[in-house]
Formats: C-alpha cells, structure tokens, sequence
C-alpha cells in the first residue's frame, strides 16, 4: 500500500509539472510578444507597447474568444481580431489538454509530451494561416497548404500522445534549458538591436550572449571568435550581398 501510494504521489508531481508545461506553451505567443514589445520602449522596434499587448491578450483570452465561440454558435459569420483567433485556435485548446492531463495517468511522457508540443506547432500553423485565402471552389488558396498540413499534424500529434497513454515507455530524459535560452535571447536581442546599434555592435553582442548557453565557454577564445564573425558579417551584409544595413549604432553616426 505504502509502494501505491508512493507511486500515486510521483505520479501526482509529475503530472503536476507537465500541466504547468502545457500552459506556458499555451501562452508561448503571447509572452513572446510581450518580451518583443519591450524593445518599443526603446525605440528598437515597431508595435504595440508592453501595456497594450497585455491588455489585448487578456482581454482576447477572458472575454474575448467566449464571445467569439458564442457569436460563431449564433451564426455570426463576423471575422474576430487576431488576438481572439489566437486564443481560440492555439490557447484555449492547449489548456484543455493541460487540465485532462491532471486526471491521466501517463505511461510515456516522452510520446505524450512530443504528441503534445507537435500539436501545439501544428496549432499555431492554422492560427497563423488563418487569414490566407482557402479554397475557392477546385483552386488552391494560399493558406490551404498550411491548413491541410497543420490538420494532418495534428492528427499525428494526437495518435503519438494518445500512445503514451495506452503503451509503456520512457520517461521524460533530463533537458537543459541554459544553451536554448541564452541563443533564443541572443537572436532577440539581434533583431531589436540592429538597428539602433549598427550590425558591428549587435552582432558581437549576439555572440557573446549566445556563449553564454554552456558552462565551457572560454572567454579569450569567444571573445576573439566574436570578433572575426563581426568583421565577416561587416564585410558580408554590405559588400557581398549589398544589403543596405546600418554598420555602426546611430548616436555614432549622426
């Protein structure tokens, strides 16, 4: 009994954790925005501020996307706003699965998680090609790839997780986050960055935030490193490929 028990409690927790995984994948897009929407403050990028991208999402994901399904349900065929599709398409059933997942009993983590994230990607796909034109009668529109696509992967995305509750398998296998996190940020901070500070800066920045993901990292090394991908970048994007982009951060230039 105490081994049962003891096995119910492990299997809580994990449960537990893999919960608060789906719900911030389920809120991934909009707390990628927020963190993009911050570089407005300092006029690194184009948008809606912080404050508004908060209010907008809340507003979609509390009020919004019910008013949505109720409309849809009434026959109001009027297209709702691309935070509300968000919710509606993407969120809301991520978070469904989030709250079954309380009340399963996983015997694969690793197919029921990778069920789940490919159905998350393939959710995401349909939201983001919901304002391509479909078909229009036997002629292919632009988003009628995508949504074939995205329906397809979510089928399959269903059948993986729908096998790590039937069969035995693996358990999830330990996974980093320092070396994805800091080349995610590194590749933020480049598209904020590049144009107030001018590619030399950006681009020698970007490296180093990006060798920062391992314990490893030699910093005599990286820093010369840096410095000859800087100068091939500066030599590459102006003359080679005769992109117009700023070399040097503006407060320099002007």
């Amino acid at each position: 009994m105490a081994d049962t028990m003891g096995h119910s409690a492990t299997t809580a927790t994990r449960n537990k954790s893999v919960v608060i995984g789906f719900c911030l994948l389920a809120l991934a897009p909009q707390i990628f925005e927020l963190i993009w929407s911050i570089g407005t403050i300092f006029g690194w990028g184009a948008g809606r501020g912080p404050i508004q991208v908060v209010a907008a999402h809340a507003t979609a994901l509390v009020a919004g996307a019910p008013a949505g399904l109720l409309a849809a349900a009434g026959g109001d065929t009027k297209k709702a706003s691309s935070d509300v599709l968000l919710a509606l398409i993407y969120s809301y059933p991520l978070f469904a699965v989030a709250v079954l997942t309380i009340f399963m009993t996983i015997r694969s983590a690793q197919d029921y998680v990778g069920g789940i994230v490919l159905m998350a990607l393939a959710l995401f796909a349909l939201w983001a090609s919901s304002d391509l034109q479909g078909m229009r009668g036997f002629s292919f529109g632009a988003g009628t790839a995508p949504r074939m696509f995205g329906g397809l992967l979510v089928a399959l995305g269903a059948g993986i997780a729908l096998t790590g509750l039937l069969s035995d398998g693996p358990t999830m296998a330990h996974y980093s986050w320092r070396g994805p996190l800091f080349v995610m940020a590194s590749i933020v901070f480049f598209a904020l960055a590049i144009r107030p500070l001018g590619v030399v800066v950006s681009a020698f920045v970007s490296f180093l935030i990006a060798a920062m993901g391992t314990h490893e990292t030699r910093w005599v090394e990286t820093i010369i490193v840096g410095a000859c991908l800087t100068a091939g970048c500066a030599l590459l994007f102006p003359y080679v490929l005769g992109l117009p982009m700023p070399m040097f951060p503006r407060f320099l230039v002007q």
